[in-house]
C-alpha cells in the first residue's frame, strides 16, 4: 500500500546501521574522501536508529551547535515578540496530529515545537516566523532534541533553502521559475499544458518546496526524501517536483481528464497515492 515503509530485511538493516555508525564515528575523514559513498549510502536510505544523528552531521548542524554553546537556552529565556508567538501558537496544533508526539495541546511535542520557532525569531528578527517552518521543525524534533533542531533549522533556512522563508517569496518564485523550464526537458507535454492553462509554479509548487515535500508526500517518502536532501542539497527537491509533474500531467492520456485550470489544479492537490509511494518515488529520483 502507499503509505507503508518499504521492508527492509532485518540483516540488512542491521549492516547498514554498523556502515552508518562508522560513517559517523570517522565523519571529517568520510567527508574529505568519500563524499560519493554518503551520497549513495542516502540515496538507500539511513536507518532509522541513525536518521537523527546523520541529518546533523550531513546539514552541519552539529558544528553549528558546537560553535554556538548556550545560544540556544539564551535565545529560548527570551519572550519573544508578542505578534510572532500569536501565530506561532495557532500553527502548533496542525502539524502532524497523526503522530503521538504532537497530538495533545501543550504536550511535549507542541512545547518543544514552539521553543524552536520562537527561538528562530529570535535568532533573525528581521525574517520572524514563515508557517512553512512549523512543518520542518516538527520532522525535525521527531529526530532529535529542541536544541538539536534548532540549529538544523537554522541550516535549512540559511543553507539548503535560503530566502525561502522571507516575506516577499522571490527566492520561491525565481526557484518556480527555475523548475519550469526544467519541466520543459523533463516532460514537454507538462510543460505545454501549464503554460496553455497559465498555471504559474507558486500555485502548485509552493508548498512542496517550502514544507521540503513535509506536507504533500506519505511519511516513509518523506524521510526518504530528506535523507537524500540534506546529503544533496535543494536539487533533490526539485527532482521530486519534476517527477510529481512528469507523472501526472506528462502524457495526452492523463490530460483527458485535466482539460481546465481548476481540474489541473485539483490534480496537483490530490497526487496520486502510486507515483508518491516510496519505492517508486525514490527510484525516480
Amino acid at each position: 500500500s502507499s503509505g507503508r515503509l518499504e521492508e527492509v530485511p532485518l540483516e540488512v538493516l542491521r549492516q547498514r546501521e554498523s556502515k552508518w555508525l562508522d560513517m559517523l564515528n570517522n565523519w571529517d575523514k568520510w567527508m574529505a574522501k568519500k563524499h560519493k559513498k554518503i551520497r549513495l549510502r542516502c540515496q538507500k536510505g539511513i536507518p532509522p536508529s541513525l536518521r537523527g544523528r546523520a541529518w546533523q552531521y550531513l546539514s552541519g548542524s552539529k558544528v553549528k551547535l558546537e560553535q554556538n554553546i548556550g545560544k540556544f537556552d539564551e535565545l529560548d529565556l527570551q519572550p519573544g515578540e508578542p505578534k510572532w508567538l500569536d501565530v506561532i501558537e495557532r500553527d502548533l496544533h496542525r502539524q502532524f496530529p497523526f503522530h503521538e508526539m504532537f497530538v495533545s495541546r501543550g504536550g511535549h511535542g507542541q512545547q518543544d515545537l514552539f521553543r524552536v520557532l520562537k527561538a528562530y525569531t529570535l535568532y533573525r528578527p528581521e525574517e520572524g516566523y514563515c508557517q512553512a517552518q512549523a512543518p520542518i521543525a516538527a520532522v525535525l524534533l521527531m529526530h532529535m532534541p529542541a536544541e538539536q533542531a534548532f540549529w538544523c533549522l537554522v541550516q535549512i533556512c540559511e543553507k539548503y533553502l535560503p530566502g525561502y522563508y522571507s516575506e516577499k517569496l522571490e527566492a520561491i518564485q525565481l526557484d518556480g521559475q527555475i523548475l519550469f523550464s526544467l519541466l520543459h526537458k523533463i516532460s514537454p507535454v507538462a510543460y505545454k499544458h501549464l503554460s496553455k492553462q497559465k498555471i504559474d509554479p507558486i500555485l502548485y509548487m509552493t508548498e512542496w518546496f517550502m514544507c521540503a515535500f513535509s506536507r504533500t508526500l506519505p511519511w516513509s517518502s518523506v524521510l526518504r526524501v530528506w535523507d537524500m536532501f540534506f546529503c544533496e542539497g535543494v536539487k533533490i527537491i526539485f527532482r521530486v517536483g519534476l517527477v510529481l509533474l512528469k507523472h501526472t500531467l506528462g502524457s495526452s492520456d492523463k490530460l483527458k481528464s485535466c482539460q481546465g485550470q481548476y481540474e489541473t489544479m485539483e490534480r496537483l492537490r490530490a497526487l496520486s497515492p502510486k507515483i508518491m509511494q516510496e519505492t517508486f518515488l525514490v527510484q525516480e529520483v
